[in-house]
């Protein structure tokens, strides 16, 4: 609305009538009417407007023309009986205005959710020269209708005339550009100009549509289906754009404007409008399909980001302004989202200054006047010369145009459009700029729960992955995740290497059934039970039946599949395991690739008597082992046995020197119809290999003793130093006593001995982890073993191990 005082609205009904006065002096048609429709929307602060008349032969008042929000919001019909209790049926009988509040009982509406807030209904008798009809508009300000505002509507229920709902006359002949579509037999009648713009001849014409649907470009049938087919069209308006294949040359751009008109006593519903072409009319800033481009490109906007350039591009260059800024109001600031164009220099001196080079936001106080606009929650225009703060007034000295963007009840944000020249704003930019007005802000507020949700999906998701690999001894591990493009991008595929004793690696992926929250909640427990497992020194037949039989306690009706291998990375050997997942491909170092045909366990949480057998893999260095899920290789166009010999070929050619890179390869052309998951691990050997003895010591009173000389043998045959062979007895006799004196059942000394480190273990089937005392009195005698061992080691710890633990010291010795 324009920036008006009292001055300004006694005036409103003049420039009303004036802009009337321009929309019916041209000739009669569809789109006047609908640009009538427009002014209520601008000049009474409507946010929906209708016109309604009665069908020739029935008792129905149809709707045949509409501006502004969705009808739907307020479930409006696309008809009424003239016979009914409807305030359209009122209004049209007695030839009298209706005004209701939403206090007032009424039945305008249909079964339908609740509106977001209340609203006000006005229907008025429309007398102009079509007759007959009534024109309905919808208002959301909290004080309803004010004088102006009926005054306004009157003019324009005067104005809007009532055309007649479009239908074909039996046997009568169609204007050039119009058509008319039997939705139950698919037939059409078309004019002659349609034809041409087909480039199709009246005599090789056979009348149905599917005729003229493949003659459209293959990827806009999908939007022409959904008008043409009776379960997809709805009551009411429709318009699109689509093009037409050509004998030569590109397609052609053209436009359907389309109405469904109901059917009734046995005539079917029928589609009535007409087609013509959009190369001469794609240029009209005063069109209402852009409008509906905004729409459809809001649709599809997901963040706040997308939805400020869809707003830019439909405003921008239509309206032929110099500048546009869109910012969303958090709290009482202003924070910026988008400036066209982006350079500094492009914008007042104010701003630089306050909003500083990177513009984050800027309070509303500081622009009184766009502070006001906002309380107001209507657009305002102000052509040049405006006496306006410096913050505005250049951003527009040719005219300056702020939208606030309503939503929910709220101000979501402002749009702010300027131009440098004196610019002339028409009737029809004004309803162009309220119609944009409401749809952005709407689509601002879905984008924010969208980044709300997207931002939380995000963090799930990346604490549930590991964080990054570890380091591998004789080997190098990569992994990728990418979320399918569909839906809540979180999923429940996953991965994890898992560093076990022994100098082995657990390499495991898996896949979860779903794509939801609750698959990636059940994802990560299963990750977790799986490295507890795999820790606990389990072989991977064992780790995966836990595993399945964890699942089978949980109360899910989902269930998973997994592919665990653990590799001796000094042997150069693999035991895997399958349940119901993909079998793991190896690329040798001659480039020959392989997927073992083994036999494999049922998925996870499906039998909790399952057998899971394991197979073997022998790893040369150099070869690459790839795991992933059926994302990569199964879509709907190619079954999984292409895609894994896809797979295969592709890890065939790649360079497994720089394994990153091989892994954004295979991921290049995935269809992401589904989560995808890949881990690739490339075995290169390790090129020390440590040294290692084991000893079973044996519950006899000369077992410490036995230990020690074990020890004793065991260092000199490594060539360790006197000095340091002391210090490691000393944590050899304290390690095996707490075990024998606190433990019951077999224990096990274990020494490793790589580049410099001694590691000294004992293991025991006591799960309790020994405690160090935090103070020993002088009279204790005992206690003092786990301190001697800190205090002697560079480091220590405790593991479990398959229901006992295993306690272990590391030493430096001497080069």
């Amino acid at each position: 609305m324009v920036n008006e005082g009292a001055e300004g609205r006694r005036t409103r009904t003049l420039r009303a009538e004036g802009a009337l006065k321009a929309l019916t002096s041209g000739p009669d048609s569809p789109e006047r009417v609908r640009r009538v429709l427009e002014q209520a929307l601008v000049f009474a602060g409507a946010a929906f407007a209708a016109v309604y008349t009665p069908e020739e032969d029935g008792d129905l008042l149809c709707l045949v023309e509409s501006a502004g929000v969705p009808r739907t919001l307020y479930g409006l019909r696309d008809s009424y009986p003239r016979s009914g209790s409807s305030p359209v049926a009122d209004s049209h009988r007695s030839g009298s205005p209706v005004w209701l509040g939403p206090e007032e009982p009424a039945e305008p509406v249909e079964a339908r959710r609740t509106p977001p807030r209340d609203f006000f209904l006005a229907v008025l008798p429309a007398r102009g020269d079509g007759g007959g009809g009534c024109l309905l508009a919808v208002g959301e300000r909290p004080d309803g209708f004010d004088t102006e505002d009926r005054k306004c509507l009157e003019l324009i229920a005067d104005a809007v005339g009532c055309p007649a709902p479009a239908r074909s006359a039996e046997g009568g002949e169609l204007p050039a550009d119009a058509f008319s579509l039997a939705m139950d037999s698919g037939r059409v009648e078309v004019g002659d100009d349609i034809l041409e713009l087909f480039a199709v001849t009246r005599a090789g014409f056979d009348g149905k549509v599917e005729t003229l649907l493949g003659l459209t470009v293959p990827e806009d049938l999908p939007s022409l289906m959904s008008v043409v087919e009776a379960d997809h069209m709805s009551i009411g308006d429709r318009e699109l754009e689509f093009r037409v294949l050509q004998p030569s040359g590109p397609p052609k751009w053209l436009r359907l404007r389309g109405r469904l008109l109901p059917g009734g006593e046995g005539r079917p519903a029928t589609l009535v409008g007409t087609v013509a072409d959009a190369s001469k009319l794609r240029s009209e800033v005063t069109d209402v399909a852009r409008v509906q481009r905004l729409a459809a490109m809001l649709a599809t906007a997901g963040t706040v980001r997308d939805v400020s350039q869809a707003v830019v591009s439909a405003l921008l260059g239509p309206l032929q302004a110099d500048r546009i800024a869109l910012a969303e109001l958090e709290g009482d600031r202003l924070v910026v989202t988008v400036l066209e164009p982006p350079e500094p220099e492009s914008w007042p001196e104010l701003w630089r200054l306050e909003w500083r080079s990177e513009w984050p936001d800027a309070p509303v106080r500081a622009m009184p006047t766009l502070a006001a606009a906002l309380r107001e929650g209507r657009a305002h225009i102000w052509p040049a010369g405006t006496p306006l703060e410096p913050a505005l007034a250049d951003v527009g000295p040719g005219g300056l145009a702020v939208l606030p963007l309503p939503a929910a009840g709220r101000m979501a944000g402002a749009c702010l459009i300027g131009w440098d020249t004196p610019h002339d704003f028409g009737p029809d930019e004004r309803a162009l700029l309220t119609a944009s007005a409401g749809l952005a802000g709407q689509a601002l507020m879905r984008a924010h729960a969208f980044d709300a949700e997207h931002e939380l999906v995000g963090m799930l998701q990346r604490q549930l992955l590991p964080r990054r690999l570890p380091k591998l001894p004789g080997a190098v591990a990569v992994a990728r995740y990418l979320p399918t493009t569909a839906g809540l991008e979180v999923g429940g595929d996953w991965y994890d290497v898992i560093p076990l004793p022994d100098n082995h690696v657990a390499l495991v992926i898996g896949d979860v059934q779903g794509h939801n929250a609750g698959a990636a909640t059940l994802m990560g427990q299963m990750r977790t039970a799986l490295r507890a497992y795999a820790v606990e020194g389990h072989p991977p037949d064992v780790v995966v039946s836990h595993a399945n039989r964890l699942l089978m306690d949980m109360e899910t009706d989902l269930f998973a599949t997994c592919c665990y291998v653990d590799v001796d990375m000094e042997e150069g050997s693999a035991w895997y395991v399958r349940a119901g997942h993909l079998p793991p491909v190896l690329r040798h170092p001659d480039g020959s690739t392989e997927a073992p045909d083994t036999e494999g366990g049922p998925p996870l949480g499906v039998l909790a008597q399952a057998d899971f057998p394991m197979s073997v893999l022998r790893l040369q260095p150099g070869t690459v082992v790839a795991l992933t899920t059926d994302g990569l290789v199964e879509s709907a166009e190619a079954d999984i046995d292409a895609g894994m010999e896809r797979l295969a070929h592709e890890l065939s050619v790649s360079d497994p020197a720089h394994l990153g890179l091989v892994a954004d390869a295979l991921l290049g052309n995935a269809r992401r119809s589904d989560d995808i998951a890949l881990l690739l691990l490339r075995y290169d050997g390790m090129a020390l290999r440590p040294l290692r003895e084991s000893w079973t010591v044996w519950r006899v009173p000369e077992a410490v003793g036995h230990s020690r000389r074990f020890t004793r043998r065991t260092l000199r045959a490594w060539s360790v130093s006197r000095d340091d062979a002391d210090t490691v007895l000393l944590v050899v006799s304290e390690l095996v006593t707490n075990a024998l004196v606190h433990t019951d059942g077999q224990v096990r000394l274990g020494l490793t001995l790589l580049d410099n480190r001694l590691r000294v273990s004992v293991a025991d089937s006591s799960p309790r982890t020994p405690v160090k005392p935090t103070s020993i009195g002088w009279e204790a005698t005992g206690g003092r073993g786990i301190l001697l061992v800190e205090a002697v080691s560079e480091t220590w710890g405790t593991v479990p191990v398959s229901g006992g633990k295993q306690v272990w010291a590391e030493l430096v010795l001497s080069p």
